[in-house]
């Protein structure tokens, strides 16, 4: 699903909501990546190369925050509150089914020095 520009932001936002659901629901393990001084072209390697068994998804944080205790709210899982505080600055969240591990390296691959 691909958010676009020129739709209004209440229905970017209701749409970046379900895409966030559907990952907490679809994936049991979150990785929080920094992705402070990471450029676009970065950033979309690092999501060819973790393809098939992992998903990136970046955002504001305030709506990260939202949805994931309107989430939790939903289906009573508190657990997935506990990422909440680690939500500073510029992070992206990984979604996968994968061995953190495998996960961790291939992103690692991507890593400008």
């Amino acid at each position: 699903m691909r958010i676009k520009k020129n739709v209004p932001k209440i229905d970017r936002k209701r749409d970046y909501d379900m895409k966030l659901c559907k990952l907490l629901n679809e994936y049991y393990s979150v990785l929080i990546v920094e992705a402070d001084h990471v450029g676009s072209t970065q950033l979309a390697a690092v999501r060819r190369g973790i393809r098939g068994e992992s998903e990136l998804l970046m955002g504001k944080n305030t709506l990260i925050h939202r949805c994931i205790k309107v989430h939790a709210e939903a289906t009573g899982n508190d657990k997935i509150k506990a990422i909440i505080p680690l939500l500073e600055g510029n992070v992206g969240l990984i979604f996968t089914k994968a061995d953190f591990k495998k996960v961790r390296e291939e992103v690692a691959k991507y890593k400008v020095n």
